[in-house]
């Protein structure tokens, strides 16, 4: 069987977002997570987002939120393309796609000085 993927947990702190392969390993309070890493609107890299106040990974080019239990996009993106400000329906849009398309879920857990996705 392969070593499965993991990084440092010291190079995880609260609140950061990490790229291990093909995921996005987050840090929710001591918390931590895997998602796929290529958000479902533009295809940023969502390794490079930020988990909110509610736990939430945000993308880092449009602020669409993501459940990181379930995969689920909670909130579409502000914006499309260069454009960063409001477009009424096409973020209700993307935002029912993201719910049909999730992110692939992993779990994460600590084990000694590593975070191991299994």
């Amino acid at each position: 069987m392969s070593r499965p993927d993991r990084i440092r947990a010291a190079d995880l702190p609260p609140g950061a977002v990490r790229r291990v392969g093909d995921w996005a390993v987050g840090n929710r309070d001591g918390r931590y997570f895997a998602v796929s890493r290529r958000c479902r609107h533009q295809l940023a890299d969502l390794s490079e987002g930020s988990v909110d106040a509610d736990g939430c990974l945000v993308c880092p080019w449009h602020q669409s939120r993501y459940d990181v239990r379930t995969g689920e996009m909670v909130e579409g993106p502000h914006g499309f393309l260069g454009y960063h400000g409001p477009t009424p329906g096409y973020t209700q849009l993307i935002a029912l796609l993201g719910r049909i398309a999730r992110l692939r879920v992993r779990r994460a857990v600590r084990r000694g000085d590593d975070v191991v996705l299994e």
